[in-house]
């Protein structure tokens, strides 16, 4: 098998994207700490929200600027991990680091309001999320957004939105943006789960391969031509992935479906045991309350 470093550094590693984390980094942590008294209601970053926030983009550069991206256009189940750690993993981690006080300012703008208050609505959020999410593996659609760099881009874009949309009902923190709880968040994260479903179906149960950009040879080098630059994948003289894995297309592509479903069960299950467990630590918080208050003597006689 070929090695990813006939594709050159810049391929590999993405250092405009790269240096685009950066700067966003660099701007995040110079608001919230040197120019966050510019903004009423301020409050310090903490540890955790800088911890956390760094790991988002550390995380979104592995699965977008690295060579595990480049492996990703040669290999489908590698597509699949890179979009479930895209749509499951980041977009919680994002609004859990992001202080409440600069979220506050962010949708005092009309429009980023307007927009979050319908599109976070539960049964929205969750609809909306997963049509984006199987539409975009529709195989006519799927092969047809890889191929263009623009629509790809603004793809990633949309399903990076949708997801931060799906999932802020379970991680905001502003009360007044607090749609669920208790049992409703249980429900959501098991409606979450059966909604994703039939996508994933799709693609494990096919008897055949579905997508053109990991089997027709002409249609992956165009995909690949606008991963690497035209002239250097034309120097190169490549014939399609299978010099890149022993794997079958088929199996790669069940791999993946697979892969999807076991990721996106693990996380949920992550967050039904952490919804559950703040549920029964509040309803055993105001039970000790009820305990401790006094008894009215009325009451009693």
């Amino acid at each position: 098998m070929l090695s990813l470093d006939i594709f050159g550094f810049e391929a590999l590693w993405s250092p405009y994207f790269l240096g685009t984390l950066i700067l966003l980094t660099a701007a995040f942590f110079l608001l919230t700490t040197k120019y966050r008294f510019l903004f009423e209601g301020n409050e310090p970053l903490t540890t955790q929200q800088g911890i956390v926030f760094i790991l988002s983009m550390a995380i979104l550069y592995v699965i977008k600027g690295s060579p595990l991206d480049l492996m990703a256009n040669l290999m489908f189940y590698v597509h699949m991990i890179q979009m479930a750690v895209l749509v499951l993993v980041v977009p919680p981690l994002f609004i859990m680091s992001v202080p409440a006080w600069l979220w506050r300012k962010i949708l005092c703008l009309p429009v980023i309001r307007f927009l979050f208050k319908l599109f976070t609505k539960p049964l929205i959020a969750l609809i909306v999320f997963n049509v984006i999410f199987s539409f975009y593996h529709v195989p006519m659609i799927f092969d047809q957004v890889m191929q263009n760099i623009w629509l790809h881009g603004g793809y990633s874009i949309l399903l990076f939105v949708s997801a931060v949309f799906m999932w802020w009902p379970l991680m905001n923190q502003l009360s007044d943006y607090q749609t669920l709880n208790g049992l409703k968040k249980l429900a959501y994260i098991f409606g979450a789960g059966i909604l994703l479903t039939p996508a994933c179906a799709l693609i494990i149960f096919s008897d055949t391969p579905l997508y053109a950009v990991y089997s027709d040879p002409h249609v992956w080098g165009k995909m690949m031509s606008l991963c690497v630059g035209t002239q250097n994948f034309n120097n190169l003289h490549l014939s399609g992935p299978e010099l890149f894995s022993s794997m079958s297309v088929l199996h790669d592509q069940q791999l993946g479906g697979v892969l999807m479903k076991v990721i996106q069960e693990l996380i949920f299950g992550i967050m039904l045991g952490r919804v559950f467990f703040d549920w029964y630590k509040k309803d055993q918080a105001e039970s000790e309350r009820e305990m401790k208050q006094p008894l009215n003597p009325s009451l009693i006689k």
